[in-house]
Parts: structure tokens; sequence; C-alpha cells
């Protein structure tokens, strides 16, 4: 009786979710799609082409050419008085943790694990998640600080259509040595440490969480080679149990590294990325170019920085705000590019700046191009180089046949000015249109 039971509730429980799925937030669009663009940013190449047409078809790009003709029934959308690019990318992003200016990892970490929880954190995500599809970013990179894997929750969701945002690839609990990053507890409070992170005690244990995390939902691996504001770090053998357990099972790694130290030991241990590095020295630059390891700069453009000195009450003059940017973003990215290191965009955009989160989060575009890097580069950074990083070249990132769908429209010049990003006009990810929808 009760196993009849239990039958039928799966089965009502499973036409449930089907329903669900079946009354999408935005409903999906699998016929033809003919889309006539003025410029269009070839992202391999690094140059815009002019009088492309575009056909979609079932989430994937058809066909790209001058003069396409339209199938019968398919919807035209004239693009031509905008530039047309693919859905930009963001390789590092916090969904689910909010920092208020004058907050602390400690502080406002514990009280998000405490007081808000992992599913009210999950809806919050979602929402969040929905502002970076708007903003132009069609697929981000979840690194932790999400709970127990509620950015799988998320990403589940966007999948299914319940709620709209980008493509999401995540991390769950990243991996980091005893304490994680909330420096000051007492040791009877370390399960609040275990909530949000996954604690690697040796290179054996390091070993099963990799397991976990690939095991309930994780894309790729974050781990902190470093837990600034604590003392404490990860061994290059407890990293390099990572990384072969990783690349074993088909995950990438992602290392934390604010510091030449820390990111001298993760690069030692074959990780896949370097995110941060904002005090990387010349001679780890050049060992990143000879691996292929990739620097994610999470950089702030200086009117961001302002905007924060503001809010936080600071009186941190133009002089020294200059000063900052310039020793630990603007150098750093101008000597990985003439190293030869391969970068990816990604926004670290947790801190409350009083904007919607993917709006916020665009403007580190602007801050690579503060840094002196030309516009073309800029893009390359947030489409196919971001693309490559993530394993996913040649699906996303570029306009080309075979790829997924995800084409943005902005009003203006983004080759010669990056600020024409922050007019988005058209969002398509995936052949399904969410902003400027006919």
């Amino acid at each position: 009786m009760r196993h009849a039971l239990r039958v039928a509730l799966g089965i009502a429980a499973a036409g449930w979710l089907a329903a669900a799925g079946a009354r999408a937030q935005t409903p999906a669009d699998t016929g033809y799609t003919l889309i006539r663009t003025g410029r269009l940013f070839d992202a391999e190449a690094g140059t815009f082409v002019s009088g492309r047409d575009v056909l979609v078809h079932n989430q994937r790009i058809d066909s790209v050419a001058v003069g396409l003709r339209a199938p019968a029934g398919a919807r035209v959308i004239d693009l031509r008085r905008y530039t047309v690019l693919p859905g930009l990318i963001d390789a590092h992003v916090h969904l689910m943790y909010r920092e208020s200016p004058n907050g602390t990892l400690t502080s406002e970490g514990v009280s998000t694990v405490v007081s808000e929880g992992t599913p009210l954190r999950a809806l919050h995500g979602a929402a969040r998640a929905r502002t970076f599809l708007t903003a132009g970013i069609t697929t981000v990179r979840e690194l932790g600080n999400s709970g127990r894997f509620g950015d799988v929750a998320v990403r589940i969701a966007i999948n299914d259509g319940s709620v709209d945002g980008p493509r999401l690839l995540v991390s769950g609990p990243a991996l980091s040595p005893e304490g994680g990053q909330f420096s000051g507890l007492r040791i009877e409070h370390r399960n609040i440490v275990e909530e949000e992170y996954r604690i690697v005690r040796g290179p054996a244990d390091a070993v099963q969480a990799v397991r976990e995390a690939v095991a309930y939902g994780a894309n790729v691996v974050k781990i902190y080679a470093e837990a600034t504001p604590s003392p404490v770090s990860l061994s290059v053998e407890e990293m390099r149990a990572i990384v072969e357990e990783a690349r074993r099972l088909g995950r990438p790694v992602a290392a934390h590294a604010t510091g030449d130290a820390a990111a001298w030991r993760a690069v030692q241990a074959g990780v896949t990325s370097v995110e941060h590095g904002y005090d990387i020295a010349d001679s780890t630059l050049a060992m990143m170019a000879q691996r292929g390891v990739y620097l994610v700069p999470t950089d702030r453009d200086s009117a961001m920085v302002v905007r924060l000195v503001t809010l936080m009450g600071n009186e941190m003059g133009p002089a020294q705000i200059s000063r900052y940017l310039e020793q630990y973003q603007r150098s750093r990215l101008r000597r990985a590019i003439a190293a030869g290191v391969p970068i990816a965009a990604g926004s670290d955009m947790y801190v409350d700046y009083g904007l919607p989160q993917g709006e916020a989060a665009r403007r580190t575009l602007l801050a690579y191009g503060d840094a002196g890097v030309p516009p073309a580069q800029v893009l390359q950074m947030a489409t196919v180089s971001a693309a490559r990083l993530l394993g996913r070249e040649s699906l996303i990132g570029v306009i080309k046949p075979r790829a997924f769908a995800d084409i943005i429209a902005v009003d203006g010049d983004p080759g010669t000015d990056l600020r024409a990003l922050e007019r988005v006009r058209f969002v398509m990810k995936a052949g399904t249109v969410y902003v400027g929808r006919p």
C-alpha cells in the first residue's frame, strides 16, 4: 500500500514538475528566427564585419552569411541600427552573497549563513541572475559563497525555465583551508564555516572533497589557495591532489589567490585559472603563460571605486584612487597581457553598490579599458577567451554555425567606446529573446 502510494505521488510530482517547466517564465523559442545585423563582432578574429544575417533555429545558430532568406514562417528581427555581439560571459560571480560596503566577509558571511540560509539565498540569487541576463551577460560562472549547493538549485531552475537567467556554471561550496574566510570565529562555531566552505584536511580529504563537489552538481572546482583575511592556506600537495582528481573527473580548477605566493603555489599545483591576482609577480605571470593558466582579473573602473568610497564614507581622494588602481589592477593587467597570459573577464561583484548586480558587473569591462586594453581585446576577454576558460569554445562567446544562439545588440560602437555596452537593446540566449522581444 505504501509503495503504491509512493509511486502515485511520484507520478503526480513528475506531472506537476513537467507542467511547471511548460509554464516557463519566458517561453522558449524553437522556430526559425532571422536576425539582420548592421555591424557584427567576430569574436574569434577580434574584428567587426558588416551586412551579416544570422539564422537561428532550435537554440542554435544555423548559419551566418550575407543576404540570407527567411524560411517560411520565420520571425525576422531587424538589428541593423545596432552593433551585434555574442552574449557576454562573466567568469567570476557570486549570485548568492551580497555584502554592505562597510561590511566584512566574517560579519556579513556569518549573518548570511545563519540568518538567510541556503533556500532564501537561492531565491535571491535567482533574482540577481536575471539582472545579468538583462545586462547582456548570457553565461556566468558561480564560484562559491552559495551555501550548501544553492547554486546548483538556481542552475536547475534556470535550465528548466522556472526563472529567467544566464547560463550558469557552478562550483558548489569552495574547497578551503581550516576556517574558510570567516576569520576570528571561535572553534565551537566551526559548523557555521562548514555551511559555506568545504574544509580540506590533507591530500586524501582533498580528493574526497572534489568527489563530493562533482557528485552534487559542480561544473568547476573552486579552491582557496589562500583564505584572506584568514592567515591559513592550502598546501601545494593538497591543491595538487585536488587538481589531479578534478582532471580525472573532467572538471577545471579555479584558484582564489590575491597575493603572489598563493598564486605561485596554485600554478605549481596545476590549476586552470587564478582568480584576482592583484599582487602578482612577473615571474608568476611568466609561469602562467608557459602553462596556459588563465588570469581572471576582477577589477573595478574608477567610477565604481569612487562610488564605493562615497558609500563607505571614506575620504580617499582622486590621486589616492588613481594610485591604487594603477598598482593593484591596471599595471598587473598590462603585465599579464604583455607576458602572454590568457585573460577571461570576471567581475566578483558581491559588494552592494546600489546598482543591479548584473549592471555593476558589466562595468568590469570598462575597468579593463581604463587599463589601456583596446576595446576589441576587452570584448574578446568577455566572449571567446572566457568561453575557452569555461571549456565551451565553439558553443558560446561566438556567433557562428552550431554555437548556441546567445546574441546581444547595443546602441553605439563598443569597438571605439566600451560604454556602448551600457546601452543593451536586445538579448537572446539559446534562441529565446529576453530583452527587445518583438
